[in-house]
């Protein structure tokens, strides 16, 4: 549809067709048998309001979908088709791993891959907008959802986030292959208070603006067609009431003029946060401030109408959502395909092909990150090896946010075992070694109780031991269950379950060789396991080729090469952490005085596993650190040379990380910032020039000012495997002249 065609028709709806373009109910209440009829009585929503309704979510099925767009489309005066969302956050049918395994893989180019296909299938099934990419930053592992960001880096955030945008969408929205993206949550939600979901922001413009929003910016500029409200307060006032947030720093600042659209039901909750007295006055709020569309609230619905009519919120206002909407209904072609080419055909056609599980398996071996290795206990070598866990047995290696992937589908570590074991020379044989959950936070999930709990135990456990006393080496499948880590999944104790902590302890009393497979949605502290194991090998929630993937790695056909992107914490005490902070006026210096100092007294001040942190099965040099000049003006460059070498017996890949320090600023500057990374892979012996380039671009800030822009002084340059890295050159950025 032209655009001058889409403005006639939105001057042609009444106000109520209008305000229902904005209106998105839950998909339940479409119901299969009686498409517009699902939850009525229960959510008092009648078959004309539904047929209304500008979208909807969390439904999936082309035959279902093509369905209810039919009966909505008849009902609509001027047959406006529906937007069918879905949190389509890693993957659809085919599962890949979780974002923040995703984003270890230090690979733009495989994420936007991995979102391409998650695009392809959804689409085929029905949906025409993603709620992903997440792009909050996150720096705190109580908070459940970090599972769902890329990690506690805004440079690597931002990239990671615009290679989602990119493979969701594509280069035409109208491509049946491609469906919107929705950038969340604006903004600063990963910073909830003592990382207790949907809890208060408290981050000062400085910590926002320097950290924070960068990712969001980085997936507006890659075109995101919807951003999504935060759930949280910023500074005590609710994200989707919060003009400077929503309309100066998001439409103006930023330039974004796609869709806002509210998290399930925050408009109505501006009513419990204390800000609105009831929903009409949430609605109002919402409105004033670029809400497009109410997800579920309820608050548009109830009294949007009236708003409009008597005049609190002016028709222009109404017209500015409403178009936002149109058009992007129309720049997924739905006036001309309402069903944006679904259908079940085309769903058997893409759905899980080998090519998708092919992708998804190499995205697993990518995301794994290799925390310890003594010994070179891995890859596993020819001989009795003994697969011990609850996660052993568990094919549902999704993580909470896979609504549409199915168990089913998954292949399980045991059965990707068995299927690799007489190539490998694996003498192989398993127990499951202990439940997966202890018996109370069992019940506090709602997964499962069973009486027998400890007897169970006693008798798994007892299996298990014997197990390992046959073994050469044993291999612990060890985890959270994947409804510990996600939306509401937050939590203070950052260990595994006490039950598969006692196996640990009864496995290596007896067969000290042990390699853990560590499955979790955040980075878990470790204690004993990472001190006694010889090797751990952190798998997070790996998805539909979970067990093959992984096996990959274990038998050496792969060597790891995943990095750490957020740090694990000796003690849950260091949490929030990060890896780019400022430096104290009393630094803890090594070598130095200790008294008086930065310091834990119980615990060292650095993580256990630093961000950028990760092994191979081969060693890497790094050498010959040099820059192309000393001093370099805005307008000019440096070119940062490094030689890489594998140093090893076998191929692998390293990801070399630059990190950049401005001495001195008008704002204190963090002590390391990510500025640029490789991905190079390189063969036993084989040494190549890895080379970055700085821009004055890369040296700006926040400054004291309050602009974003570069200071004349000394920078250091760190090139080196993860951001630990010491050693340095300086350079001076000077003015012109």
């Amino acid at each position: 549809m032209k655009d001058q065609d889409l403005e006639a028709l939105l001057q042609d709806l009444s106000v109520e067709e209008k305000v229902y373009q904005l209106i998105q109910y839950q998909g339940a209440n479409y119901s299969d048998d009686a498409v517009l009829t699902g939850l009525l009585d229960q959510n008092h929503i009648t078959p004309h309001e539904l047929g209304m309704a500008g979208s909807t979510l969390c439904i999936w099925g082309a035959d279902k979908l093509k369905k209810i767009q039919d009966a909505a489309m008849a009902i609509q005066p001027h047959h406006i088709p529906m937007l069918f969302m879905l949190d389509v956050i890693h993957g659809h049918r085919t599962v890949f791993p979780c974002p923040l395994a995703l984003g270890a893989t230090f690979s733009p180019e495989l994420v936007e891959e991995c979102a391409a296909v998650a695009a392809r299938e959804a689409a085929a099934e029905g949906i025409h907008v993603t709620f992903a990419p997440m792009a909050d930053l996150v720096r705190d592992a109580r908070w459940g959802r970090c599972m769902e960001s890329t990690g506690e880096d805004p440079y690597l955030n931002g990239r990671m986030a615009a290679a989602m945008v990119r493979g969701f969408q594509g280069d035409d929205l109208r491509n049946p292959d491609h469906i919107a993206a929705c950038v969340k949550h604006f903004a600063g939600y990963g910073a909830a208070v003592a990382g207790m979901d949907y809890q208060n922001v408290e981050l000062s413009e400085h910590t926002l603006r320097e950290y924070y929003l960068p990712a969001y910016q980085a997936g507006i500029e890659a075109g995101a067609k919807m951003v999504m409200t935060g759930f949280h307060t910023y500074n005590g006032l609710p994200c989707t009431g919060n003009a400077w947030l929503m309309r100066d720093i998001l439409r103006g600042e930023m330039g974004f003029d796609g869709v806002l659209i509210s998290d399930y039901c925050a408009v109505n909750e501006m009513v419990s946060h204390g800000l609105c007295e009831d929903l009409r006055d949430a609605a109002r709020v919402a409105m004033e401030n670029g809400v497009d569309i109410d997800m579920e609230g309820r608050s548009y619905a109830a009294a949007l109408i009236g708003l409009v009519e008597d005049g609190t919120i002016p028709m222009a206002r109404l017209d500015e959502a409403v178009r936002r909407v149109l058009k992007l209904k129309n720049a997924l072609g739905l006036f001309e395909d309402p069903y944006h080419g679904a259908s079940e055909t085309q769903a058997k056609a893409v759905v899980r092909t080998e090519e998708h599980r092919a992708l998804a398996r190499r995205a697993v071996t990518q995301s794994l990150v290799l925390l310890k290795n003594d010994d070179a206990i891995l890859p596993l070598r020819p001989g009795k090896i003994a697969f011990i866990g609850p996660y052993l047995e568990d094919a549902d290696l999704r993580s909470a946010w896979s609504f549409s992937g199915e168990a089913a589908d998954n292949r399980s570590v045991r059965a990707a075992v068995k299927a690799q074991a007489v190539r490998a020379g694996w003498e192989v044989r398993f127990s499951q070694g202990s439940t997966l959950l202890d018996n109370g936070t069992r019940h506090a999930l709602g997964v499962y109780r069973n009486d027998d709990f400890l007897l169970e135990n006693q008798r798994l456990c007892a299996e298990a031991v014997e197990l390992a006393r046959w073994a050469d080496t044993v291999v612990l499948c060890l985890g959270e269950h994947r409804l510990q880590t996600g939306e509401a999944a937050s939590r203070v104790w950052l260990r595994l379950p006490e039950v598969q902590q006692k196996l640990f302890s009864a496995v290596a009393a007896e067969n000290p060789r042990i390699a853990v497979l560590l499955f979790s949605g955040r980075p878990l502290v470790l204690g004993e396991m990472a001190e006694q194991a010889k090797a751990v090998l952190a798998c997070w929630m790996p998805g539909t080729e979970g067990g093959d993937g992984i096996v990959d790695v274990l038998s050496g056909s792969v060597s790891p090469s995943g990095k750490v992107t957020m740090a694990f914490p000796f003690a849950e005490g260091q949490e929030p952490m990060c890896y780019n902070g400022y430096s104290t006026g009393r630094p803890q210096v090594p070598g130095g005085p200790s008294e008086y100092t930065s310091r834990y007294l119980d615990c060292p001040n650095a993580p256990r596993y630093p961000f950028g942190y990760g092994l191979s099965y081969t060693t890497f040099t790094l050498s010959e650190v040099s820059l192309s000049a000393k001093q370099m003006t805005k307008k000019e460059m440096i070119t940062v040379h490094a030689k890489l070498e594998n140093t090893g017996t076998v191929a692998g890949t390293e990801v070399v990380q630059l990190y950049l320090q401005d001495l001195v600023g008008s704002r204190v500057r963090p002590v390391k910032a990510l500025k640029g990374f490789q991905k190079v892979s390189l063969q036993p012996g084989e040494r190549v020039d890895v080379q970055f380039t700085i821009t004055e671009e890369m040296l700006r800030f926040y400054t004291a000012r309050n602009r974003f822009e570069s200071e004349p002084g000394v920078f250091r340059v760190y090139v080196g495997t993860d951001s630990s890295v010491e050693e340095y050159l300086e350079f001076r950025l000077v003015e012109e002249g």
